[in-house]
């Protein structure tokens, strides 16, 4: 039996790679500070180590300790917006951290390795539907900082090309992560949108959609949303195809090909809530642009990769995981 270690295992993400680990077969251990991580989405029985990935020598000790075979690294520092005011932060968590998970794995003698890229590589691409060949123009330092991780894991695997333990890899990229396979495990980011517009209508306030002139289907911008349960059966997948020593590529877009709109995001949510309301329209935010999602044909053929859940499983299961959450604290 394999044992893969989940860097930021204890976040939204993580804590759902690490359950579709185990359900898979696979024994999982987490790597988390907890800097946005929560100790209680970490199942019972399931290793947890709290330390920074910067602490290459605790992460070494980690994979060593549990006879690690393979690292998925989600731990990082993921607000784009949030990053052009902490350029040094970011960094260090995300370039410098990704460095020090390779140190750890090339200390330890740990091969095999799925980035958590993001499609922020892209920035505003010149093309309305992404593939892998799209150019990479990021836009903001969390961008920046993803591809140059995907960088430091390219270069890392050519140096240890000759070694007796080469590097195995593949960095995956996908845009907007929500909803939840688990109850219990809910996204608690301050600026996503699923979580805003829950908290919002739990608050009594309206949601806020930003234009509602944009030149798509009905007015509103059109992104790639993907639901966690999926993302994390990808995640598996492509640990699954390393340890079995095939061939994958290096970067995988995991999307849609088709997006859906804020308005359908909101029509969703209100359905699933069970509370009716009318968006408050906002101005257009600078930088936004109509319409950006990702073909996922090449993760759907060697990752098995597809959009198992539609927007209305999406808004259902992140309103079922936010009323856990509130049963929870008032039993």
């Amino acid at each position: 039996m394999s044992t893969w270690l989940v860097t930021g295992g204890a976040g939204y993400i993580g804590a759902h790679v690490v359950r579709a680990f185990a359900a898979a077969g696979i024994t999982p251990v987490v790597v988390d500070d907890l800097s946005s991580g929560h100790a209680s989405f970490v199942p019972d029985g399931v290793p947890f180590v709290q330390a920074s990935i910067l602490d290459t020598t605790r992460l070494t000790d980690a994979l060593r300790e549990h006879g690690v075979t393979g690292v998925v690294h989600l731990a990082g520092f993921k607000y784009a917006g949030v990053s052009v005011a902490r350029p040094l932060h970011t960094f260090e968590q995300n370039v410098t951290g990704t460095a020090s998970v390779l140190a750890a794995m090339a200390e330890a003698g740990v091969a095999s390795l799925v980035f958590s890229s993001s499609a922020a590589v892209y920035g505003t691409p010149p093309v309305e539907v992404v593939t892998e060949q799209t150019p990479t123009a990021p836009e903001s330092p969390y961008g920046q900082s993803k591809l140059i991780g995907e960088w430091l894991i390219a270069d890392q695997a050519r140096a240890l090309a000759g070694s007796g333990a080469p590097l195995r890899h593949t960095s995956l990229r996908y845009f907007n992560v929500v909803g939840s396979g688990h109850p219990e495990v809910e996204d608690t980011s301050p600026h996503n949108l699923f979580p805003l517009v829950l908290e919002a209508l739990a608050d009594g306030r309206t949601p806020r959609i930003n234009g509602t002139d944009y030149p798509t289907p009905d007015g509103t911008c059109v992104r790639d949303y993907v639901h966690v349960a999926d993302l994390a059966l990808a995640h598996v997948r492509a640990a699954q195809r390393l340890a079995a020593g095939d061939e994958l590529a290096p970067v995988y877009n995991l999307g849609s090909g088709e997006g859906t709109s804020v308005h359908q995001i909101m029509t969703a949510i209100a359905a699933a809530t069970d509370v009716a309301f009318e968006a408050e329209v906002a101005p257009r935010r600078p930088g936004d642009p109509a319409r950006i999602v990702a073909r996922g044909d090449a993760a759907a053929r060697d990752l098995d990769w597809a959009m198992r859940h539609d927007v209305d499983d999406m808004a259902r299961s992140a309103w079922a995981a936010r009323l856990h959450r509130e049963a929870a604290r008032t039993a």
